[in-house]
């Protein structure tokens, strides 16, 4: 069965690249390098490469040098700049990567911006995937993220044995662009359900209840989710650092009020939760975890609060 450069199978053990070694990229790019990759990771800290150095991997000195003679590339950055840079800079991934390969963006970023990443990688024979996840630093180290998928779906057959070394839940949302629409569904659900959460640690301490008390009922009943389970009892014991930046959890909830408004929607409570992190970001939280949102609802005075929407 012959294939096309786009949807050849990768190889067994597939040398790969990997850039992006932040709070979730770390670990991801360490369970490739233990299922027997050889890996060349790049990351504008050298520092977080230590330890997969320490491994095994081989640090690059830019993205371009990571990706030559990869059969498939990698990245979770920061924010959607970031990502143009990385993919679509005179020195980036789309064009230093060998024709026939694969690249994987699981950075939250903006939809348009994977459509043209896609574009520019078919035009050089090359297979571009927007795969953003949700579980955070948790699932990360879990290799238990949930990954919702963009692009060609032959080329999601071919990423799924890397995508699966990563994640626990692997969904095709459709063609390049959706993955991105996806995420951004998941961090407007996330964006109410952590404000309900926090709003509930705030009223359970005003009232003089014990939070992880409070936490063994309402974590098992209607109110339940990962939130609740894995952030509220964070939040309780003080411990706001990230599992996910709170400024990229900004840039996300206003890439969704870009995205909705662009189409006639109105998300309000999306609105509320934009504020209130703005707010967070403002008063230096922005490399908190998004839990952090509980210093900004435990500040606000009763009549700021009561006029809220």
């Amino acid at each position: 069965m012959t294939h096309s450069p786009l949807v050849a199978p990768l190889p067994a053990h597939a040398p790969l690249a990997f850039i992006g070694l932040g709070v979730m990229g770390g670990s991801m790019a360490g369970h490739l390098l233990a299922a027997g990759h050889p890996l060349t990771v790049y990351t504008r800290s050298a520092a977080r490469a230590v330890p997969l150095v320490a491994a095994g991997a081989r640090l690059a000195d830019s993205a371009a040098e990571a990706v030559r003679g990869a059969a498939a590339t990698i990245s979770i950055v920061g924010f959607p700049q970031d990502v143009r840079q990385v993919y679509l800079g005179p020195e980036g991934v789309v064009a230093a990567a060998e024709p026939g390969s694969l690249l994987i963006d699981m950075t939250t970023s903006s939809p348009s911006l994977a459509r043209e990443i896609a574009a520019a990688a078919a035009a050089r024979g090359i297979a571009a995937l927007d795969a953003p996840v949700s579980g955070g630093d948790i699932g990360a180290r879990n290799a238990s993220l949930s990954i919702m998928v963009g692009g060609e779906a032959e080329a999601f057959a071919r990423a799924r044995p890397l995508l699966e070394r990563m994640g626990r839940t692997l969904v095709y949302q459709g063609p390049a662009g959706a993955g991105q629409h996806c995420k951004l569904c998941n961090q407007i659900a996330i964006a109410g359900t952590m404000l309900g959460a926090m709003e509930a640690l705030v009223y359970a301490r005003g009232v003089g209840l014990e939070p992880l008390t409070v936490l063994e009922s309402i974590g098992a009943g209607a109110a339940a989710s990962w939130t609740l389970s894995n952030l509220y009892p964070r939040a309780v014991r003080g411990d706001l650092g990230p599992g996910f930046y709170a400024e990229h959890f900004l840039k996300d909830l206003r890439l969704a009020l870009e995205e909705a408004s662009s189409r006639g929607l109105r998300l309000p409570g999306l609105s509320l939760a934009e504020r209130l992190y703005e707010r967070l970001v403002a008063e230096g939280g922005g490399r908190l975890g998004t839990q952090a949102l509980i210093q900004v609802l435990s500040s606000l005075p009763v009549t700021e609060a009561a006029d809220e929407p």
